[in-house]
């Protein structure tokens, strides 16, 4: 040991209180037997030592309060017991791995870590990558199902173990949530309430302590889902049914029925308070603080009808427990020293017999009576009254010992299934190593299953060290580990100590004084495992694997005997109460057999549940008690094997990221990453003999992690030094640059001041005098060159302003004045020609008239005379005449063009049918290849038009029969997608309405409009049922095509996208002044006329939000496996890797960091997420409140996170996270997207960056805290300061002290207990209207569409 760096001298020495005490090497040691020491109290000490066992080395700092042990440099029982204090104490954190154990804290408290929502958190996750927990193991052994596993929990007393089992069970039960109804993991949850209630009670150190050992064998189908369960029971404590200690309990049902005695159904029973029954007073307390027994037996109930169990059944048990009650209170009389008697009146007696149906009489006799059957007679010999009352006593323990396993039995039957088990999990809850001041019988089976257990963790842990050098190419040598194979021959072999018991309990005369001599006579000086104690003839001495243990022989026999009076069998099988029986350890040995088969058969999980005081207070932590425990449970020996060999292990990867400012720029040069770790680790480490490089880690021998820490810490040290030199320097330089200044200053104004005399203030003021007249002269000068300056430029900007007025008055304006007297003049013109005409017509008129009534005055005379027709008059005639002619050939010329235009029109579009009809008849032949595969794929373009409403689009000739446009569809390639509304058919092809093929180059929400303009037609119709029929085909085509693409994104958008379209145009067109605001004179024409349709409003709305949800869900789906990769393990500052080592669970990264999520693959995808939105012409709102949804997910999958990874926990990954969100604050400026409260929902995120980052150690600190860290509660304030890590030496840990400070400023909020945020949550959504700008006339269809069978009205 030489004397280092302050936090490298460090060693540990033996403490009778703390069992280990730290302490600092004052001077080099060269050898001596003295080492001279100073405590951390200030003390100096000349401690003791032997040159060849020097006391174990501390770990530095930086190494301490891992997730694993293994991942400490030196693993020895003081570190190992450190480590733990730290964690649970400080950190408050209960779970530790130890290699392939999880060491589980009892916190004598409450905590937020077992929500759904942890479960979700750690569902799917790897073991290395989330802190230890309950459930990081239980989802390790549910991915591994491809064999059978177990969970073996154990630990003593008071320690926490069925709260964990039933932890573990619930996450199978959660995470294997099973399609059918039958709810099985309900009820192979439902088994636990009942199971406690008869089988655990409160002791000494625990208030719901398990008194029986419980196997349960969850099975599970090949899609991993659960099917049923079955449960195996060891060991049942019967005597507490007879017996408690002081201020303990019976079993938990015996109070819960005597606390519901009063209710009607339980009447019959004759039972009173618990205080009355001599079963359930003896503890002295009857009452356990916080429970409520009436509550319990209503849950008691709620889970035996959940599983099926009838009340007639129920009722029957409770008769039992209730007859067991009354038995204990029979009293029993003695008659002399030889005999007692149970008086027949006694009235717990007979009730007795009538709950069970026995008869009184026989009850009463045999009691206190046995039969003796020889040979040659039958005796009846009676009984003393010890011996009757020991007789009751047994038949009351034989009674709820039957009952016991009936339940059981009832319960796996429940828990049966038919199909076939493809895989199970075997969940132990087992007693731990036991020790008491009195040892018995039931310490010794559960000590000698424990041997068991133990050994077959020792050869598990061998084995699994032995595959991992195998695994990574390294030489294997032989390690040496505790074999506990001599304790179990003790104990099982033959004539060993059971075999003995046996066979003692065979004879008649048998007594635990002549068993005890024979242990005496065979085993002292024979074997070393078995002793003899000095000061005691009735006890045995036992060398555990965790301890020396003294059984007192007491009772062993009775015990093992487990039998009452034959007659008494006898009576009770009258009433089918009782059956046989046989040796309790023979029936013990074969079930632990049958459990060590099992459990081989497995891959085992361990979980070791430590008790860490026993005054049951909350995080406080006895290290006589710890360490007690962790020698007792196979920890230390984990350990110890790790330790033998190489016990560090680091991937490569990690190696690199942790040592690389160990590495020259030449090492760094190299590409690969495996040969840089060992070309560094031969320059560091000269001692081959240190380290072993394995296919995809590095081994290293205890304390050379430590050191190659120390070399880090000595180069980051003298980095900072060369930095603060320079600092130091540039701030001196800084320094002594303003004092010269200002020295200079001085010297100037001093030698000013002696300089002057009388005639150098005479020219001094004279001098200023003309540099006042001179500098006015000048500023006058330029004022009056500005002056002018300005006057000109205003001149010609006031012309430039007029010209430009007069040209917009005078031009612009007069333009219209011109066109206006034009328009006027023009239209004079026409009124007067018009008015002219008129005139000229009627003038004509006249004198025609005039001139047929001069005609018509010479009817006499057939030939008109010329002299009567003036000349005049006859020129005038001839114009009309001429005139009239010519307006009538006009007309007829007219008339003969537009026929002719006519007629060319039709030949133009005759001939243009010809060619069309020739184009379709060629194309059909193509298409009719594809028609078998068309007719499969979805028809994605009919939902739209279903979803769509009313157009002015109809039927090209709608008189054409429906069968002929229906013969003309499938000529074209469509299959059956089309939509009959009346006697309107039309479709859109699947493969033509793709979204990326709809939305480029056409407005949003084109099919939207298509269906509007159809609702429209069957508007002007008035035809409700085909406006009927046509809207429950668009919304039910709608639905069916979101639920055909339920995982297609880019369809979900579409759809979501023309649904909201839709929904605005039947709004927009619904006559509702709300709606028409912003509506064209033309567009409030196109409104509906006939129907009312809110009611498919409603309907549409509905469905809009559904696709909305679903489409939500595919984007978190689809961006939730990126977040925690890329915003948390992702280091996208270069130089603050934050890695340390993991020990024997490795994470994900640091085994394989290629094809690794960044945080550039998260930005990639909201782009992606958010173009997508935007081609399909979602509302902006819409896309703003997805946004926001998203960054929601992604703050609380980070910070969820964050919670359950204290090794993220540390101030660089604070500058980390607050690097991430300022990428994702870019995206939204960049998007325009700023205003969509989506940077509002990462504010706990950075809130936590922030926490992560500030300083924690004065009163102004975390007053700061509680002010700044308003977006996060108390419990997650709490949670990040317990879980803070410093990376490097130079961080200092947050101290108790400072955290209590913290939590007493949160005491006042009323904010939630839970930690974990709800990552399943959604904002309600909110569909805005946004009326079309499109008037409906002007909408253009794509010829791709086909759809030229639709004629615009």
């Amino acid at each position: 040991i030489s004397l280092g760096k302050k936090f490298y001298n460090r060693v540990w020495i033996p403490d009778p209180e703390e069992v280990w005490k730290s302490a600092e090497i004052a001077k080099d040691y060269k050898g001596d037997r003295v080492l001279q020491l100073l405590l951390e109290d200030g003390t100096e000490l000349d401690y003791p030592v032997d040159p060849g066992s020097l006391p174990p080395l501390r770990n530095p700092d930086i190494l301490v309060g891992e997730n694993d042990l293994t991942a400490l440099s030196y693993l020895h029982e003081p570190a190992v017991l450190h480590n733990l204090r730290i964690r649970f104490a400080e950190s408050r954190l209960i779970y530790t791995y130890s290699g392939i154990i999880l060491v589980a804290m009892n916190p004598y408290k409450q905590l937020p870590i077992y929500g759904d929502a942890i479960i979700h958190a750690y569902s799917g996750q790897n073991m290395g990558d989330m802190d230890p927990h309950i459930f990081a193991v239980a989802e390790e052994a549910y991915k591994q199902m491809a064999r059978n596993q177990s969970i073996i929990v154990s630990g003593e007393s008071g320690a926490g173990k069925t709260v964990s089992a039933r932890y573990a069970m619930r996450y199978f039960a959660t995470v294997s949530k099973s399609s059918s109804n039958a709810h099985v993991e309900d009820k192979v949850l439902a088994s636990n309430p009942i199971t406690e209630a008869v089988g655990n009670a409160k002791t000494t150190r625990n208030d719901n302590s398990s008194r029986f050992g419980k196997y349960t064998e969850i099975s599970f189908d090949e899609r991993n889902q659960i099917i049923g369960a079955n449960m195996r029971t060891y060991l049942l404590e019967k005597s507490r049914v007879v017996f408690q200690s002081e201020n303990e309990r019976n079993y938990h049902i015996f109070y819960q029925l005597c606390a519901s005695a009063r209710q009607s159904e339980f009447r019959h029973l004759k039972l009173g308070s618990a205080e009355e029954f001599n079963y359930t007073r003896m503890g002295g307390n009857t009452v356990i603080e916080g429970v409520n027994d009436r509550a319990d037996m209503v849950e008691t109930r709620k889970t035996f009808t959940l599983l099926g169990l009838r009340e007639d059944f129920q009722m029957d048990i409770f008769k039992i427990l209730a007859a067991i009650l009354h038995l204990g209170n029979v009293q029993i009389a003695a008659v002399g020293n030889e005999r007692s008697s149970v008086g027949e009146g006694d009235g717990h007696l007979m009730v007795f017999c009538e709950l069970l149906g026995l008869e009184c009489s026989k009850v009463a006799q045999w009691l206190c009576n046995r039969k003796i059957v020889t040979s040659s007679e039958t005796v009846v010999k009676p009984m003393t009254r010890p011996q009757a009352i020991n007789a009751r006593d047994a038949l009351a323990k034989k009674i709820y010992a039957h009952l016991f396993n009936f339940i059981v039995e009832r319960i796996n039957q429940a828990l049966q299934f038919s199909g076939k088990q493809h895989t199970f999990i075997g969940v132990l809850d087992i007693y731990g190593f036991e020790t008491f001041d009195v040892n018995s019988f039931e310490q010794f089976c559960i000590n000698y299953a424990n041997e068991k257990l133990q050994q077959q963790f020792n050869l598990h842990v061998f084995k699994l060290e032995q595959e991992e050098y195998m695994r990574e190419d390294i030489p294997w040598a032989l390690i040496d580990f505790y074999d506990n194979q001599p304790v179990i021959d003790l104990i099982e072999s033959k004539m060993g100590i059971l075999e003995l018991l046996d066979e003692e309990c065979l004879l008649p005369h048998g007594t635990d004084e002549n068993w005890l001599q024979k242990l005496y006579n065979n085993f002292i000086n024979k074997n070393p495992l078995f002793e003899k104690p000095r000061m005691s003839n009735t006890s045995f001495v036992i060398q555990h694997f965790a301890d020396k243990v003294e059984y007192k022989c007491e009772s062993f026999l009775e015990k093992n005997r487990d039998t009452v009076h034959d007659m008494l069998v006898e009576v009770m099988r009258e009433g089918k109460v009782c059956g046989a029986s046989g040796s309790e350890c023979c029936s013990f040995r074969s079930s632990l057999y049958l459990l060590m088969e099992t459990l081989n058969a497995t891959t085992p999980h361990y979980v070791r549940c430590i008790k860490p005081n026993d005054e049951k207070l909350p995080f406080e932590f006895d290290s006589k008690r710890v360490v007690q425990q962790l020698r007792a449970c196979g920890v230390l020996e984990t350990i110890r094997i790790s330790a033998q060999s190489y016990p560090s292990r680091w991937t490569y990867i990690e190696f690199y990221s942790r040592y690389g400012i160990l590495m020259t720029q030449q090492e760094l040069s190299f590409s690969d990453k495996k040969e840089v770790c060992k070309v560094v680790l031969h320059r560091l480490i000269q001692d081959s003999n240190q380290y072993q490089f394995g296919k995809t880690k590095i081994f290293f021998r205890a304390g050379q992690v430590a050191y190659l820490e120390k070399l880090r810490l000595d180069k980051l040290r003298q980095g900072c030094i060369v930095i603060q030199k320079h600092v130091r320097g540039w701030l001196q330089r800084k320094k002594f640059l303003r004092e010269r200044q200002a020295a200079l200053v001085i010297q100037q104004y001093f030698r000013g001041q002696k300089a002057i005399t009388a005639a150098a203030l005479k020219e001094a003021w004279a001098a200023i005098v003309i540099q006042k007249h001179c500098r006015g002269y000048l500023v006058r000068n330029l004022y009056q060159l500005i002056r002018v300056a300005t006057i000109t430029i205003q001149a010609h900007a006031r012309g430039f302003l007029a010209r430009r007025s007069y040209r917009k008055v005078m031009l612009e304006e007069h333009k219209a004045m011109i066109l206006q007297k034009h328009t006027r003049a023009w239209l004079a013109r026409r009124r007067l020609q018009n008015i002219r005409r008129f005139v000229l017509n009627i003038q004509l008129t006249y004198r025609v008239q005039r001139l047929q009534k001069r005609l018509e005055d010479q009817v006499g005379t057939r030939m008109l005379p010329q002299h009567l027709l003036s000349p005049t008059d006859l020129l005038y005639l001839h114009r009309i005449l001429s005139y009239a002619v010519m307006l009538k050939t006009q007309d007829y010329e007219k008339q003969m063009q537009s026929l002719k235009d006519e007629i060319k029109a039709l030949s133009e579009e005759r001939s243009q049918l010809q060619q069309q009809l020739e184009a379709e008849r060629l194309a059909s032949d193509g298409l009719r290849g594809d028609l078998a595969r068309l007719s499969k794929q979805a028809k994605v373009g009919h939902p739209l038009l279903e979803r769509h409403r009313l157009s002015p689009l109809t039927c090209r000739g709608t008189a054409v029969p429906r069968s002929h446009w229906t013969r003309q569809l499938r000529e074209q390639g469509y299959p059956s997608a089309v939509i009959p509304v009346g006697s309107l058919s039309f479709s859109l092809s699947a493969p033509d309405l793709k979204p990326r093929g709809v939305v480029v180059n056409m407005i949003p929400g084109l099919p939207a409009h298509i269906l509007f303009m159809c609702v429209r037609y069957a508007d002007s119709l008035n035809d409700a049922d085909m406006l009927k029929s046509l809207m429950n085909s668009a919304i039910n085509g709608i639905k069916q095509v979101v639920k055909d693409h339920s995982e297609d994104f880019e369809m979900l958008s579409f759809w979501l996208s023309n649904t909201c379209h839709f929904l605005n145009c039947l709004k927009q067109y619904s006559g509702e002044e709300e709606f028409m605001k912003h509506n064209s004179l033309q567009q409030n024409k196109n409104c509906l006329n006939n129907f009312d349709l809110s009611e498919y409003r409603q309907i549409l709305s509905d469905v809009a939000i559904r696709i909305y949800h679903q489409f939500i869900i595919i984007m978190e789906n689809n961006i939730q496996p990126m977040i925690v990769p890329g915003l948390l393990e992702y280091e996208s500052l270069q130089g603050i890797s934050g890695l340390k080592p993991t020990g024997f669970r490795k994470r994900s990264s640091s085994i394989d960091d290629t094809d690794a999520y960044t945080m550039t693959s998260v930005l990639q995808q909201l782009s992606y997420f958010y173009s997508t939105m935007c081609q399909n012409g979602l509302d902006p709102e819409l896309v703003r409140q997805a946004v926001k949804q998203l960054f929601f997910l992604i703050g609380a999958v980070t910070l969820n996170s964050l919670f359950l990874r204290k090794d993220m926990c540390s101030c660089r990954k604070g500058m980390q996270i607050r690097c991430n969100i300022s990428y994702l604050e870019e995206w939204l400026k960049d998007k325009n997207l700023i205003n969509s409260l989506a940077k509002e929902t990462l504010e706990p995120l950075s809130q936590a960056a922030w926490l992560l980052q500030v300083k924690k150690t004065t009163d102004s600190d975390a007053e700061e805290i509680y002010e700044r860290c308003s977006s996060l509660s108390a419990v997650q304030i709490i949670k990040i300061l317990n879980s803070y890590t410093p990376i490097d030496d130079f961080e200092k840990r947050v101290t108790p002290s400072f955290v209590r400070k913290v939590q007493a400023l949160l005491n006042n909020r009323g904010d939630s207990s839970q930690l974990m945020l709800d990552t399943k949550y959604l904002f309600q959504v909110t569909f805005p209207f946004t009326a079309s700008p499109h008037a409906l006339e002007m909408i253009q269809i794509p010829s791709s569409f086909k759809l030229g069978f639709l004629n615009r009205l």
